[in-house]
């Protein structure tokens, strides 16, 4: 897989950004790659060193859609990654 198809961006959440102070990145991944793939590609895109990579695949789940129309969130993946120390996402 490219390298610029597995990271489609950098998630900033609350949670996300209360993980930064312990060097963790939550990213928004293909739902193909592995964590293989994940490292290799932070690593180039960013150019740090990672210590470790967690996925998590998120579920879709049922929703309202505008008044009764029934619908479905959308399905993915998220990892979060752990840099080494003095490395840094800007």
């Amino acid at each position: 897989m490219n390298i610029n198809n597995v990271v489609k961006r950098l998630l900033t959440t609350e949670k996300g950004t209360m993980l930064i102070s312990d060097n963790k990145y939550i990213l928004e991944v293909d739902k193909g790659s592995n964590k293989i793939e994940i490292r290799e590609a932070v690593e180039r895109m960013y150019n740090v060193k990672v210590k470790s990579v967690s996925t998590v695949k998120i579920v879709s789940k049922p929703r309202r859609l505008k008044w009764t129309a029934p619908g479905n969130t959308s399905a993915g993946k998220k990892a979060i990654v752990t840099l080494k120390e003095g490395y840094r996402i800007e």
